[in-house]
């Protein structure tokens, strides 16, 4: 029925975040690494739009101290950054890959739960090449798909290498089929 009276009046509601197939990039890391040669850095990074309200900030508190006892237990290491949108970052540093993912996925379950999934950007993991140019796999928390990212420099990107990335990781990676949603994320802070 609040569906009903929504779309009769014009409003939208927020689209709800999908954290569940974030895990996928896991169960891809050998593709990635055997197929496309693509070797995942030590950096991931989860971002968000801070919301100016108490109980956001009570819970991103909580969230600090959550975040401590996870990575004491990983040995994985985090800081919190606000970019030029303030949209803020929570960077993890950690040599086990599976562990910056279950590191992202605590931090988006943490948010969803309090009520500030919505909120949610994008989950960004780092990889190098053989030549050692950057490729971001970035998550979409709304559309619940990833895409590469593969900026080139002075805010272009190389569009072919990640058609050719995406191409080869469909099968086992949720990959966004609309092109026009692979957001560029400039200035990734790690």
């Amino acid at each position: 029925m609040r569906r009903f009276f929504d779309a009769l009046l014009g409003r939208s509601r927020p689209v709800p975040s999908k954290t569940e197939r974030l895990f996928a990039i896991s169960t891809a890391m050998v593709t990635l690494e055997s197929q496309l040669g693509l070797k995942a850095i030590d950096r991931a990074g989860i971002t968000f739009k801070p919301v100016e309200s108490s109980y956001f900030e009570r819970m991103s508190v909580d969230l600090n101290e959550l975040l401590k006892i996870s990575t004491q237990d990983t040995g994985s290491q985090f800081e919190t950054k606000t970019d030029q949108y303030n949209f803020r970052w929570i960077i993890l540093v950690d040599p086990q890959f599976e562990d910056l993912v279950a590191t992202i996925h605590i931090v988006s379950e943490e948010l969803v739960a309090n009520g500030f999934g919505e909120q949610l950007l994008a989950a960004v993991f780092g990889f190098t090449t053989a030549e050692g140019r950057h490729v971001y796999w970035i998550y979409n928390y709304k559309r619940g798909m990833f895409y590469p990212f593969v900026p080139r420099g002075d805010r272009t990107r190389d569009n072919a290498l990640e058609l050719r990335f995406a191409s080869a990781m469909g099968r086992e990676l949720p990959v966004e089929p609309e092109l026009e949603r692979w957001y560029p994320i400039w200035d990734i802070p790690f």
